[in-house]
């Protein structure tokens, strides 16, 4: 006798779920750009267009502006969370945070952009998400799900 086994519905359309803690409430969605790198906040991008300027960075002359970026966390100085709350003032910065090192200028930086933001995943986003995959981030719930890259249709 053969058991079915029944997918969950986000399994059934080919999306991975990976859960979190919020840091920042509310849901986002939209194409990820994922970096090893931690990033800079003050003088490491231009808050005007949400444009990685670091000079050694992987990002260089990419915008992170309304992607859900997924990184380890900030470094340098306390200047990170203004040059991020410059970002949404300028109408530049990311629709979601995901990273994986809580610092009190990560904390500050995500709570000023105003941008659903999660840590202490169970699986590591870096290594489950790329640059390009389309990502859901339900920070109230704790979820974030991703449609692979390959796995999106054209609308």
């Amino acid at each position: 006798m053969s058991e079915t086994v029944a997918l969950q519905p986000a399994q059934a359309a080919g999306v991975i779920t990976i859960r979190g803690r919020k840091v920042v409430p509310g849901v986002a969605e939209g194409e990820a750009l994922v970096t090893k790198d931690r990033i800079s906040g003050w003088g490491g991008i231009d808050s005007r267009t949400g444009t990685v300027i670091e000079t050694r960075h992987e990002l260089r002359g990419q915008s992170f502006a309304g992607k859900v970026l997924v990184f380890p966390g900030a470094k340098g100085s306390s200047g990170w969370s203004a040059a991020f709350h410059m970002a949404r003032l300028s109408g530049a910065a990311p629709a979601a945070f995901l990273f994986n090192e809580m610092t009190t200028k990560m904390a500050l930086g995500a709570v000023v952009t105003h941008a659903p933001s999660m840590t202490d995943f169970d699986r590591d986003p870096m290594t489950v998400i790329e640059t390009g995959d389309w990502v859901r981030v339900d920070a109230d719930r704790g979820v974030v799900e991703i449609t692979k890259k390959k796995d999106r249709r054209p609308a």
